[in-house]
């Protein structure tokens, strides 16, 4: 779950740079890395979410709180070296829509920090319309330095087109292209689908197909999938986590496939245990990679234990 991991992250992430900081993005770099790889093509920017680059901003870089204010959609203060250096912009990524069923418009935004080393993290920060005032509520990591594709609200969740840094690329130049979805849970963003793609440009996907978002489920779950690509050894992993992100239980599921790499269909009976009636739970499948043991693949499902 998206913001759960963002100081374990940023602690690898700066332990790996080691080239100089490249310019904060403000639009996507076209990079040749695959068949699947495109140039984005810009999005007009909502009217009623410009307001938002003139928005109060959290900093998600650092371990303790603080908010500065964006004038055109940018901050900086400090010299670049300097120990108080701070340097925030608001990327031409920005996308509104209604995450949260209550009838109102959610602001999501692309937003760059750096701090005067190398790196230049992305998050993606979401705005609440307050009284007409976009009003910052939570942020997740991107990645540093990714190359930004797309950014959109589609069906209450959130999705960002991004190529962020595989486990063996250098910091200048990442290649992994994904996708991945958010949804608003208690006001903090939750990634709900994670897909990867392969060199030559196919996706690792994953689909539950049963059971349904906030479907009612008690003793056990009987869970209906498919991969695009079956995963080493035809395993993939299963995953039940309460509402802030705790894991309850944890095992693996077998896919059927013709043959190694094939697209395939998963069928499992996962046990609930001890888990209290009434409990808001959350259901990964996972695909993870057999080299590195990084998550190259998932889908979730949002459940209630009767």
């Amino acid at each position: 779950m998206g913001s759960r991991y963002r100081l374990i992250l940023l602690l690898a992430l700066a332990l790996l740079g080691c080239r100089p900081a490249t310019p904060i993005p403000t639009a996507p770099p076209v990079v040749a890395t695959s068949a699947a790889t495109q140039a984005p093509t810009a999005v007009p920017v909502p009217e009623e979410a410009a307001i938002v680059r003139n928005a109060q901003y959290q900093l998600g870089t650092t371990d303790s709180l603080q908010i500065v204010q964006l004038k055109d959609g940018k901050f900086e203060q400090g010299t670049p070296g300097g120990a108080d250096y701070v340097s925030v912009q608001m990327t031409d990524f920005i996308a509104l829509g209604n995450l949260d069923a209550d009838g109102k418009d959610e602001i999501a935004a692309l937003v760059s920090e750096n701090l005067g080393g190398t790196g230049v993290f992305v998050f993606l920060a979401i705005y609440k319309n307050v009284n007409g005032t976009p009003t910052f509520l939570t942020s997740a990591i991107v990645d540093d330095r990714p190359q930004l594709n797309a950014l959109s609200i589609e069906k209450d969740e959130i999705l960002v087109d991004a190529i962020i840094h595989g486990p063996a690329d250098p910091m200048c130049c990442p290649t992994l292209h994904t996708t991945r979805r958010y949804g608003l849970v208690n006001d903090q963003l939750d990634m709900t689908n994670l897909t990867t793609f392969t060199p030559d440009g196919r996706p690792r996907t994953i689909e539950i197909k049963s059971p349904l978002n906030n479907t009612e489920v008690s003793n056990s779950i009987h869970v209906q999938g498919s991969v695009a690509i079956a995963p080493f050894e035809n395993n993939l992993a299963y995953s039940i986590k309460d509402g802030v992100g705790v894991e309850l239980s944890r095992g693996s599921i077998n896919v059927k496939a013709a043959e190694l790499g094939a697209p395939g269909t998963f069928e499992a009976l996962i046990p609930l245990g001890n888990i209290l009636s009434s409990a808001v739970i959350f259901l990964e499948i996972q695909d993870i990679s057999a080299a590195d043991g990084s998550l190259i693949g998932m889908d979730s499902v949002q459940l209630v234990v009767k």
